[in-house]
């Protein structure tokens, strides 16, 4: 009886979501040492190839969102022959809203070990700059493209506590920053980053009626949208003072807080602001 080959393994590789000197050291050993190199779009991979100083090892071949369902069954069978494929995209990390996800599910099902090469994300640096709440969040990817579909999927998370992150294109965040601002409030408080470690890298914060206004002007490059979750709702003027003298307190505006806190809430600004004095 002949000896079954070694199965492979899956390697899911992180890319730089802009500058190449953020690339992992691994990166650059898992492509030249892969059997296959399966890239979302071969011309980037080799673009990134210069950047490292670095050659392919195995065959590259193109995997993307309309090839997928075509060429996961055959890297499987690489897969089980005990190849290593490697799976990059254009930027960050395979299978978070790009592809690579329906290949992890076929791996895992064929009993094939999967692992990664971890390394930039769009979203937990677009977080960690955005200057919001980062102990608890949701990665909620694009938002459709459709009006009515977008004011569904929003209206979905108009309770979300945890602060939320999108990825957008340039010609759709004014539209969806007024879409985010009718079913959210324009004061809910917001980050655009924009070009992430790249030359021009800008991270604009405001409300989100103040954002989508900007944005009017027309935005560039690559766009990671943070925003704030829902604040805790309240039903009594003694439940909600007690946030407003913590945000009075960190140095906002009382007149701003007591604005925002009767939107949310539905008790009158009148009877915050008043009673806050009444505390203080």
């Amino acid at each position: 009886m002949e000896p079954q080959p070694k199965a492979g393994v899956l390697v899911l590789a992180a890319t730089p979501i802009g500058d190449p000197r953020d690339a992992a050291p691994r990166l650059s050993q898992e492509i030249t040492g892969a059997d296959v190199v399966a890239a979302e779009d071969t011309r980037r991979l080799r673009r990134l190839c210069a950047d490292l100083g670095v050659t392919p090892g195995g065959s590259v071949l193109s995997y993307h969102e309309h090839n997928e369902a075509s060429r996961t069954p055959d890297l499987v069978e690489r897969l089980r022959a005990g190849e290593r494929v490697v799976v990059v995209t254009d930027a960050g990390m395979p299978s978070v809203s790009d592809p690579g996800y329906r290949l992890v599910d076929a791996a895992v099902a064929a009993g094939i070990k999967v692992t990664c090469v971890p390394g930039p994300s769009a979203v937990l640096m677009a977080l960690a700059v955005s200057g919001l709440p980062v102990d608890r969040f949701c990665f909620e990817g694009f938002l459709p493209r459709k009006g009515g579909e977008r004011a569904r999927t929003l209206a979905a998370l108009v309770d979300e506590r945890r602060t939320m992150v999108f990825f957008e294109a340039p010609h759709r965040i004014e539209v969806s920053l007024r879409a985010m601002a009718d079913a959210w409030g324009p004061d809910r408080r917001a980050a655009v980053c924009r070009e992430l470690t790249k030359t021009y890298e800008e991270v604009r914060r405001g409300g989100l009626g103040e954002l989508a206004d900007w944005a009017a002007d027309g935005v560039r490059g690559e766009i990671t949208v943070v925003v704030a979750g829902a604040p805790a709702k309240v039903s009594t003027l003694e439940e909600a003072l007690p946030a407003i003298r913590e945000r009075v307190a960190a140095g906002e505006r009382l007149k701003d807080v007591c604005a925002d806190v009767a939107a949310t809430t539905g008790l009158s600004k009148k009877s915050l602001y008043d009673g806050y004095l009444r505390l203080t």
